[in-house]
């Protein structure tokens, strides 16, 4: 026979059920819709299809093993403390729902009455209590009211985290609560196992059973009742991400979302250009019913850490881009607009002008009073730290690559330096709008002679040399092209170039959002190495590299694809090539965006400097996975920086701390803008007059022959 307790806290918590799946469900099937109405994207699907391996591994190592997290070491450990209390407490509230609905007296044979359980359950909770303390201490201590902008929690909505706070603390304390109360019953079957839980309640011994049995009741409701009032606030905050982030991270790119940039896609097929038509494809972004599913999915999911706008080169040099500030207005846009986006015609027709506005209906997407200003667009490197550090996988680079599409492509609005750079392209096929016989000047340079493919490559070559505009054409650049040819041949490696039949590989043009260039140039080259038979390409520049790797798939070109450093690595490893000169030099490296982040290329350059005698390394602050952009990707090299510092000044500055003799690099756009800004610093006296920046292959060359370059001319 149950009292008049049973039955009031089973009334009050099923009732209190029933409301809080009608407002969660209401949410959840609000999210649904919106989701769906994006447009279609069925690689994401096939992909998962194609590789059920990879994403099982991805669940396992980025959402149960906190992978990303955990690069943020205790930031990370209190996150992995939080989470696998989530996971692991909701074994606490099967309990009591079983108890709810059966009695106090009610309990699960086994699970609530084995020891380990019980301890599991009480450790986790602790530990999720001390992760709670860590993220309020870095959240005062990284505050926005004391660090301005280089808070990364700037633009957060730092309020509702708070409540989350609140609310987790909540579900630990009532738990020890009810707990506590059953210890002192002595109706907790885990006994002193459960330790934490056993200890709470010695408070409570000596009270009479009745007031005991009330105290429980009141326990048990308000466990369940944080549980409920939490859900409601989860599917209605950032904290959606608990439920959703595992599906952005099953459906993300493969590996990680960097190296190719995505073709552009209408109605879920590639565009293609020949028979768009403008009024009915989508050409990028232009509003934000153009965004994907998996964009809206991205957009939800973001849980406002701002671990990508900590280490977003344009942020940290005072530019209006904040990855993090990027998304977040996206998504609150999309939520303002989904009451007419999800409404049939009928439904428009009766929105008032003010139920319009407040929809925010006729807001631009890029515009000055738009959803996102032009200078946040144009300010982006493509450099990847965002969609490296994101621990929820969000994919920043293509959202903002496709809305400079639209302003490319149907706007005609972009900076008007890159107009230039992109007539050349279009006449000359090379950014500088050069010559392309100009094309062989470097090789003239050179004590030996280089084959130059007619036509088809001889049957004995073993990789064509892909040199690149920047490393055919631009000065600083063509003294790693003449190192690395004169690498290749001391190590006997037979290769060949291509000369005037080389174009730009369409990496600036893809970058701007002038997608039709980048197609044309591609394509070009595309067939001109199929009619050549190139099977191995070894590239100098990382964005050709990253292009020809990743990216001329998409348009039938497969080829094997190595970046120099790696080549020229294997062949010191395999004794062809022996740095035996010392160069007793301090060298700090730098690590290029698109060989580091987007294509994980961090170990052979170092191996290189690790093999000459007498260098000493010291690494920059920020290097490898968090190494700092030159300010050169995303097309940036050319168009003008006037929005705070110079990203290139900031980068030299960095490596000025380690007091080098030499910084080195692996990617002709940072030697540009590298040096300049060592020149800037040497016009300061910031810097020694002797201090240059080069490519590893230079280094290795003047071991390997012992020979030192002259600096360069002033």
């Amino acid at each position: 026979m149950h009292g008049a307790a049973y039955w009031l806290t089973l009334i009050i918590g099923l009732a209190g059920i029933v409301v809080t799946l009608a407002l969660a469900g209401r949410r959840i099937q609000f999210l649904t819709k919106l989701f769906r109405s994006g447009q279609p994207d069925p690689e994401r699907t096939l992909q998962v299809r194609r590789e059920p391996k990879a994403a099982v591994e991805g669940q396992a190592v980025e959402v149960l093993g906190q992978k990303k997290l955990l690069k943020w070491t205790v930031a990370g450990a209190a996150h992995f403390a939080v989470m696998w209390a989530f996971f692991l407490l909701a074994t606490v509230y099967l309990e009591a729902g079983v108890q709810l609905i059966f009695g106090l007296e009610a309990h699960i044979p086994f699970i609530q009455t084995w020891g380990p359980i019980g301890f599991v359950q009480d450790t986790i909770a602790l530990a999720c209590l001390l992760g709670l303390a860590t993220f309020a201490a870095i959240r005062i201590k990284q505050s926005p009211k004391k660090l301005g902008r280089k808070s990364r929690f700037k633009g957060s909505h730092t309020g509702g985290a708070w409540v989350i706070l609140f609310m987790i603390f909540n579900v630990i304390w009532t738990m020890f609560f009810f707990r506590g109360i059953e210890a002192a019953r002595d109706e907790l079957t885990y006994g002193k196992a459960a330790y934490a839980s056993w200890l709470s309640g010695r408070p409570f011994t000596g009270l009479s059973d009745g007031t005991l049995n009330w105290l429980e009741s009141v326990g048990l409701l308000l466990h369940i009742g944080v549980a409920l009032v939490f859900l409601v606030i989860v599917v209605n905050s950032k904290h959606l991400h608990i439920f959703i982030a595992p599906l952005n991270v099953m459906f993300k790119r493969r590996p990680d979302g960097l190296g190719a940039a995505q073709p552009m896609m209408s109605k879920g097929k590639p565009l293609d250009f020949e028979e768009a038509d403008p009024d009915e494809d989508t050409f990028g972004r232009g509003k934000i019913e153009d965004f994907t599913w998996k964009g809206y999915l991205d957009m939800a999911t973001c849980t406002e850490c701002g671990r990508c706008q900590s280490q977003c080169p344009a942020w940290n040099t005072g530019k209006p881009l904040s990855p993090k500030m990027l998304v977040l207005e996206l998504r609150d846009h999309a939520f303002a607009k989904a009451p007419y986006m999800l409404a049939s015609e009928e439904e428009k027709e009766k929105f008032t002008d003010e139920q319009k506005l407040a929809m925010q209906v006729d807001k631009e997407l890029v515009g000055d009073d738009g959803v996102i200003h032009p200078d946040v667009l144009w300010s982006c490197t493509n450099c990847g730290a965002c969609v490296e550090q994101c621990p929820v996988d969000i994919e920043h680079i293509d959202h903002i690559l496709d809305m400079r599409r639209f302003q490319v492509m149907i706007e005609s609005s972009f900076p008007s330096e890159a107009g230039v750079m992109l007539k050349n392209l279009e006449n000359k096929g090379n950014p500088w709008g050069m010559s392309e016989m100009k094309r062989l000047e470097w090789i003239e340079e050179l004590d030996f002679e280089v084959e130059v493919v007619d036509e088809k490559l001889p049957e004995d070559t073993e990789y064509l040399f892909w040199v690149g505009c920047a490393g055919a054409l631009e000065d600083r650049a063509k003294k790693t092209t003449k190192a690395t040819a004169e690498l290749l041949h001391i190590a006997g490696v037979k290769f060949a170039v291509l000369g005037p039949m080389e174009a730009c590989t369409g990496d600036p043009a893809r970058r701007l959002g002038m997608e039709f260039v980048f197609q044309m140039l591609g394509q070009q080259n595309v067939e001109t190495l199929n009619e050549a038979g190139a099977k191995k390409i070894v590239a100098t520049c990382p964005h050709c590299f990253n292009t020809l790797a990743n990216e001329y798939p998409q348009i039938g070109g497969n080829y094997e694809v190595v970046h120099h450093t790696q080549l020229l690595a294997h062949l010191v490893e395999e004794g062809k090539l022996t740095p035996i000169n010392p160069i007793e030099e301090n060298i700090t490296y730098h690590d290029p965006c698109f060989l580091g982040r987007h294509n994980k290329v961090y170990k052979q350059p170092r191996d290189i400097m690790a093999t000459v005698p007498g260098v000493k390394t010291q690494e920059m602050h920020r290097h490898k996975d968090r190494g700092f952009c030159c300010g050169a990707g995303g097309a940036r090299m050319w168009m003008e920086e006037r929005i705070g510092k110079r990203i290139n000044t900031e980068r030299v500055d960095e490596a000025l701390e380690t007091n080098p003799d030499t910084v080195s690099t692996a990617c002709p756009f940072c030697l540009v803008m590298l040096g300049d800004a060592i020149n800037e610093k040497k016009n300061e006296g910031a810097a020694k007059e002797t201090l240059e920046v080069v490519d590893v292959s230079q280094l290795l060359i003047r071991s390997v022959k012992g020979e030192k370059e002259p600096a360069p001319a002033e």
